[in-house]
């Protein structure tokens, strides 16, 4: 009687069960057909609506790469470049990337370069002249000279003009400023060359040579620096070279106020690098050796065997060595990650 009891409560749970599982499947019939119906309908018959007709059309602006991501002038470094008829074809290969190529119309950027009638300045212009710049050849009195610079540099194809002006004078420094920008627009790199020599040992240096040397090696390098930069910051881009020098990281007997000035360049290039690094603008100060002059070239024989005894190569520095740094830093894309930074090309002299 038990065990049929048991039987009979089995049998009518199978049944309810098997009820339950009719409706829903019965349910979920009925929900398909009508969602299928449904959506014939909307097929049919689209709805209205104030995007009809335009969607094909809708074109979304390309958003800018963020400033690092892009080089720092729409001009390579010349190792890197081909010239084609349609503008500048690059070829620019990174570290565990596959070279990308591009082609655009560019224009060269704009540099000044003061001190650029002569010596390291002189050579410093014609290299980025060369590269597709067009330049400012800065200088105080060699007009001559500084005029053959540019049709050297027009010769090769690129583009150049003149000014004289004092660097240490705050009008000419303006007035220099205005002529780069009425000619060309902008100013996109500086480099502070200009510079001049009042030796003597400290005891009887007049207190005018203090102020010659350090008025236009020092005060004209913030001069120019300062003009600059504010072009350079609303663009949020540039590149300012200091040329300094090996004395001002060593000191020099007769040299207390060049030496000064010099040291003085590369604590405010630091100082510099440090302010503008949030704008993009790059900081760099050159610090050259004994490079081949018409200074070096009067010395005598035991002079100058004493001067090369001290150069581990053995040899002066070349201007278009130092302008081929020069030139690095200012164009190519790899030193867009240096900054702040003293780089001496002395031969050694300083290690």
């Amino acid at each position: 009687m038990i065990i049929s009891q048991i039987s009979l409560s089995y049998n009518f749970y199978i049944i309810i069960i098997i009820i339950i599982i009719i409706i829903s499947y019965n349910h979920i019939i009925i929900m398909a057909s009508s969602t299928i119906a449904a959506l014939k309908i909307s097929a049919a018959k689209p709805p209205k609506s104030s995007f009809s007709g335009h969607l094909k059309t809708l074109n979304f602006p390309k958003l800018p790469l963020p400033h690092h991501a892009l080089p720092p002038f729409n001009l390579h470094y010349r190792s890197s470049c081909s010239i084609a008829s349609s503008g500048i074809k690059a070829q620019v290969a990174t570290i565990g990337q596959p070279i990308v190529e591009s082609t655009k119309n560019v224009d060269g950027p704009v540099v000044i370069v003061t001190g650029a009638s002569r010596g390291i300045g002189k050579a410093v212009a014609l290299a980025l002249g060369k590269a597709g710049c067009k330049v400012l050849v800065n200088y105080a009195r060699s007009s001559k000279e500084a005029e053959e610079v540019c049709k050297e540099i027009e010769a090769s194809g690129g583009q150049a003009l003149t000014f004289g002006g004092d660097v240490s004078k705050e009008a000419d420094v303006e007035s220099m400023i205005k002529t780069a920008v009425d000619a060309w627009g902008t100013v996109d790199i500086l480099i502070n060359n200009a510079g001049i020599t009042r030796d003597g040992l400290l005891m009887r240096m007049k207190s005018s040579q203090w102020r010659d040397v350090i008025d236009l090696n020092l005060t004209g390098v913030f001069l120019c620096t300062q003009a600059a930069a504010k072009l350079m910051m609303k663009k949020r881009k540039g590149r300012i070279i200091n040329i300094a020098s090996v004395v001002g990281l060593t000191g020099n007997i007769g040299q207390a106020n060049y030496s000064a000035a010099k040291a003085g360049v590369i604590g405010f290039t630091k100082s510099v690098a440090r302010e503008y690094a949030s704008r993009n603008i790059n900081v760099n100060a050159i610090a050259p050796g004994f490079i081949a002059s018409d200074m070096t070239a009067k010395l005598g024989g035991d002079m100058e065997q004493k001067i090369l005894q001290n150069i581990p190569l053995g040899r002066y520095g070349q201007p278009e060595e130092v302008a081929g740094l020069v030139e690095f830093l200012a164009l190519n894309p790899a030193a867009g990650y240096i900054t702040g930074q003293v780089l001496t090309i002395d031969g050694g002299m300083v290690m």
